[in-house]
């Protein structure tokens, strides 16, 4: 099981980064949040879950250890797989999931891409008992809130929602709705689930 990476960053996409670990390159499938933590050529370190299927393996990237706990604990749900898992990560993150779950809020939990009423119904009712409370620190990426201009906020954001299924138009609305939360060092993992609660809501 591999449960953590640590290296020189080779590339950072729509929907992952590679980490160059022991010579090789390890592409990891992270959150929009995660991977704007991450810059290219500076060294990395991510939690990690490796997810094996008949005919594939995939490697996922997390920016703590409570983040791939969490992730791993929701695919123990029936009907959550890890795509779905972790957009639920993307779009709450551990604490407002935790929250969301205790609480019984299927509505924040219909707010994430692939989870209808049921779904979210079902995953109360399995994880309650199992997730715990919120463990009340706030979720940083590898590199503390990303700062940059306005325009590299916008720029990350909206890829982060085209990466998670919405359409450049959609993505382009939610940005403008989201500016006047960006203050003068933008944290793009909040700014993301701010613009992913704006389309929910829409």
């Amino acid at each position: 099981m591999i449960s953590s990476v640590r290296g020189p960053v080779l590339a950072v996409t729509l929907t992952g980064a590679v980490v160059e670990v022991g010579g090789i390159g390890l592409h990891l499938a992270c959150t929009p949040g995660t991977l704007a933590g991450l810059r290219t050529g500076q060294e990395a370190t991510l939690a990690a879950s490796l997810v094996v299927r008949e005919d594939s393996l995939t490697l996922f990237g997390f920016a703590s250890d409570d983040e791939r706990d969490c992730f791993e604990l929701a695919q123990t749900a029936s009907g959550v797989g890890p795509k779905v898992a972790q957009a639920m990560l993307a779009v709450l993150g551990p604490d407002e999931l935790r929250r969301a779950i205790a609480a019984e809020d299927t509505k924040r939990l219909t707010a994430v891409p692939g989870i209808g009423q049921k779904g979210a119904q079902r995953i109360i009712l399995e994880l309650k008992d199992r997730i715990g409370p919120p463990v009340g620190a706030a979720t940083t990426t590898p590199a503390g809130p990303a700062a940059g201009s306005a325009d590299a906020w916008r720029g990350q954001v909206h890829q982060g929602l085209v990466g998670l299924g919405w359409s450049a138009k959609e993505a382009d609305r939610a940005v403008e709705t989201v500016a006047d939360q960006a203050g003068p060092v933008p944290d793009v993992g909040a700014l993301l689930r701010a613009a992913l609660r704006a389309l929910s809501k829409a």
